[in-house]
């Protein structure tokens, strides 16, 4: 046990021990995000009870800060099978929010997600369709309803329709989806292309990350994006226009993570599919991508 001086001290230890366990849960609830986009539901774990250990020593038993770490848990559940075991701690969270007073949008969007996402599980269509709605409801209130946050319950939804061969539907929450994901994408992507025009000293100096999402979230939108790509190609009635854009989201958000070989990859599958449908704008803007990664690829190491 430490010994302190005086009162001040103490306080200022407290408060010290305070943020480094504020810091803790941050990083385990990011890390069993990540896992659990992953589909590593197992691994997501040991990092969602530390994180639901460290919010009940800062928070205490009842609040509800609690609740991200319930549904991290539920939907690792879910993953590995456990419906009896998901609906624990979805109840333990559904009591939490009940009892708190000050439950922000944020929170009910990722409990009716996750309650969503249950009964989908369960096979009850009804009931999921109502959940994630009230899910997109919550996220639009807190985020906006363009926002990538808001894009996961429209993907979910989707899915639902997809799978009960309602495919108008599903065709337009799709395009939503991959709407919202090109433009938060393109944005970062021409933000970086204006830096560079600038300052052309910085061209290969960027940061690890630069997409203005955490690991989790970059996670998230590679497995809807890749989800929604496998979908446009093997519908039965394909869109070039829209596999290509969803080709080109992959492309640069995968290069603003760094993954050169991977964009480059889905750039190219985007111009051959361009090419073959004669869409010549397309074609000059997928090029011009391609042009950056090999400007970058012939500049000599630092």
């Amino acid at each position: 046990m430490p010994f302190f001086n005086s009162e001040e001290e103490r306080q200022h230890g407290l408060h010290q021990l305070q943020q480094r366990q504020k810091h803790l849960i941050e990083f385990c609830y990011t890390v069993a995000q990540k896992y659990l986009f992953e589909g590593k539901h197992e691994d997501a774990v040991p990092a969602a009870l530390h994180s639901l250990r460290f919010r009940r020593n800062v928070h205490g038993l009842s609040s509800v800060e609690l609740v991200p770490a319930y549904l991290l848990l539920a939907e690792a559940s879910l993953g590995m099978g456990r419906i009896v075991q998901a609906e624990e701690y979805l109840s333990q969270a559904q009591w939490t929010v009940l009892k708190s007073t000050d439950c922000s949008n944020a929170t009910y969007s990722l409990l009716h997600r996750n309650l969503g996402l249950l009964y989908i599980a369960k096979k009850n269509n009804e009931e999921a369709r109502y959940h994630l709605a009230n899910d997109i409801y919550f996220s639009s209130c807190a985020f906006g309803t363009e926002d990538t946050r808001t894009s996961g319950g429209y993907f979910h939804l989707a899915n639902i329709f997809y799978g009960l061969r309602k495919l108008d539907l599903a065709d337009t929450l799709y395009t939503k989806v991959a709407d919202i994901w090109y433009n938060y994408v393109n944005d970062h992507y021409q933000t970086l292309l204006q830096i560079r025009a600038q300052k052309p000293d910085l061209l290969g100096k960027r940061l690890v990350n630069d997409t203005g999402l955490d690991e989790a979230q970059d996670a998230e939108a590679i497995r809807i994006l890749t989800s929604v790509l496998n979908i446009r190609e093997s519908a039965f009635t394909k869109s070039p226009k829209k596999i290509i854009l969803v080709l080109k989201t992959l492309a640069m958000l995968c290069y603003l993570m760094m993954k050169s070989s991977k964009a480059k990859e889905y750039a190219i599958r985007a111009l051959t599919l361009a090419q073959e449908n004669n869409n010549v704008v397309e074609q000059k803007i997928i090029q011009e991508f391609l042009n950056v990664i090999s400007a970058e690829e012939d500049r000599p190491a630092n």
